[in-house]
This record gives C-alpha cells, structure tokens and sequence, in this order.
C-alpha cells in the first residue's frame, strides 16, 4: 500500500491523449468519451485529496510461455483463472475504507478498474511500482503479477516517493509479442494486443492476427511472462485468485461445444464470462484453426451452423486450416451457397 496526491496528472493526460489520437484504443470509445476526466481523480470527486493505492499478489507459478506449446488445449490469461477480481478486491478493499473512515473520520470512495481513474500512472505516482516498456505496472517486489486498487479520501495524507523505472536496456517484452502491438517503447496499440482483440474486440478478428493468436483464448501474458522481474514475483495466498485445475489448460474441442447455458455455468464468477459465449467460442476457434489437429474438425465443422456469425466465420477459418484443400472446396461448394451473413460469405471466398 502507498500514498499518492490526488491532484491532476499532467504528464499522464498527454500520454492518453497521444494513445486516444492515434486511435491506438481500438473500438473502446470510453476512453475517448472520458480522457478529460480520466488524469484527474478530482474531476470524480472534487473533495478528494488523496488517493490511497494497493496491489494485490495474483501470481500462481504458472510457466505462462510453457502452456502455449500445448496446441490442442486453450490458455486464458494467468489473472482470469478463477474469480473475477473486482468482486475480490472490491470487497477487501470496502471493509478497508470502512475502518479507515471510522477511524480517520474521512469520507472515502473504492475503485477497481472500472471507473475512469487512471490507476497505473497513479500507482506509479505512489511508489508500488514503474510503468514498464509494455505500458504495465512492475513491482521490484512482486513482478508482473497483480492487481491495483484505490480508496481516494478527502483527508491529506502525506505522499510516498514515487518509483523509478527500473527497465534499464531491456527491451524483452517489446521482442515478444507475437502481433508487434507495441510501436515504440511505453506505447500500445492496442488494435493489435491479443488481450484486446480476444477480450474487448467484439467484431470478427482480422485474418492478420488469427495465426500470432495461437492458442490463446482469453487474454495474452507473454510480455508480462518474460520481465526478469519475476524472478522476485510470489505465488498469490488468495484462494479465490488461486487458479482452478480445470481451467489451467482446457481441451479446445469441450470449449468449443459451449452452448451458452455451459458457458454461463463454466464461468460463473469468471472474468471471462463477461465476454459472452459467442465472443469465446470465437477465440476457441481460432486456436481450434491453430491446432494443426485434424481431430478437431467434426468439432467447427458442427458450428458452421451455429446462432452467431462470428462463430460460424471462425469455423469456416479453422476448417479452411485443418483439412486438406479438396475436402474443404467440397464443404465449400455446399455451404457458401446457403449462409446468409455477409462477413461470413466473405469468410467462405476469402478462405
């Protein structure tokens, strides 16, 4: 936990202005809507003088990189392997503020990630970390592995130093990244993140990206994965962030025969359950297209009937990878004729 001014942020304005004015945010037209507010917790709660920050351990001792060799199962990213964290942090961090306000005589506000609050710059501001090359917060005692919140108070509290970038010339998480979605050192575009296009992208996913995907299926951690870091990263006690066995490395054809009712029922109080079925078979498919195994292709070939476009352009795209040329043109010539979606004829002729 650290302590931070809750005055505005310059210096954090201008990069999220720069983010916004390259259209780096994608489809995600909050951060337009909101950027005037967002470097200034004041613009929130005008009374606010201070903002206390913690971070909170998610590590799990996973080999992140290593679950990426394993073609015929799916990986979701580390920090949505069991409980949605809001509810877990907001939680704590509610009875938190609830003491301190009692004690402190304060009025207080909580925030995770869901109100228009930068709170990695902030962090930053407080000491609990540095804003790596990757855009993320690093902790030179925790790694890459955890999660932030915020309690702002309308009581002044004396600030903590702010953290120093410790990325030296390493530039290891740049290097990584299978769709080179980072145009220069502390910048994201984030177009071309995995974890955008699997997560807050809702269209289909362009033919470009489906290939560096691989078997990722919710989220990506390879530039989080590398940072040396790590080597000081611990494995969270939180049993509620404690990965669950069935979803560390799922079978690909069982997630894919989801119908929505399963989704629900394998996701409840999941992160990913936020996405919607339609969106995770959608990813499922493409790291089905991926697997390079022909066991999978009863599994697409059944969603070329699916209720969503995206899942049957998906399913078009991973038979396209999966069978050989001749039988996948026989598919073709019987079922290009009868499907009504534009983007998925489009998915037929262009495959």
């Amino acid at each position: 936990m650290r302590i931070a001014s809750a005055n505005p942020n310059p210096a954090a304005a201008e990069k999220l202005q720069h983010f916004i004015s390259h259209d780096y945010h994608g489809d995600m037209d909050w951060l337009a809507t909101t950027a005037e507010r967002r470097a200034n917790p004041k613009a929130m709660w005008p009374e606010a003088q201070t903002a206390i920050v913690f971070a909170m351990n998610y590590g799990q001792g996973i080999d992140a990189m290593q679950r990426l060799d394993a073609k015929s199962q799916g990986v979701i990213s580390v920090y949505a392997l069991n409980r949605d964290y809001h509810d877990v942090i907001k939680g704590k961090l509610k009875r938190i503020a609830t003491w301190f306000a009692n004690v402190a005589k304060a009025e207080v506000k909580v925030f995770v990630d869901t109100a228009p609050l930068m709170e990695k710059p902030l962090a930053h501001r407080a000491g609990l970390g540095w804003q790596g090359k990757h855009t993320n917060l690093l902790s030179r005692e925790l790694g890459s592995w955890f999660f932030i919140g915020t309690i702002l108070t309308d009581m002044a509290l004396p600030p903590d130093e702010s953290e120093v970038d410790h990325c030296g010339s390493c530039h290891a998480c740049l290097d990584i990244c299978p769709t080179k979605a980072f145009p220069a050192p502390h910048q994201l575009d984030a177009r071309r993140c995995i974890s955008y296009l699997t997560i807050e992208h809702k269209g289909h996913i362009d033919r470009e990206f489906r290939k560096p995907i691989g078997n990722r299926i919710f989220g990506c951690d390879d530039c989080l994965a590398v940072c040396p870091w790590n080597k000081f990263a611990q494995v969270a006690n939180e049993l509620k962030l404690k990965a669950r066995e069935d979803l560390i490395s799922p079978a690909l054809d069982d997630l894919a025969g989801l119908d929505d009712v399963a989704f629900r029922k394998l996701f409840s109080g999941s992160p990913v359950k936020r996405i919607g079925r339609d969106r995770f078979v959608r990813n499922v498919l493409i790291a089905v297209g991926n697997s390079g195994n022909e066991n999978f292709i009863p599994v697409a070939e059944k969603l070329l009937n699916d209720h969503s476009p995206l899942v049957r352009a998906m399913a078009v795209w991973a038979l396209a990878q999966l069978m050989p040329a001749g039988d996948f043109q026989h598919l073709r010539s019987g079922q290009e004729k009868t499907e009504s979606d534009l983007a998925v004829k489009a998915e037929w002729s262009s495959s």
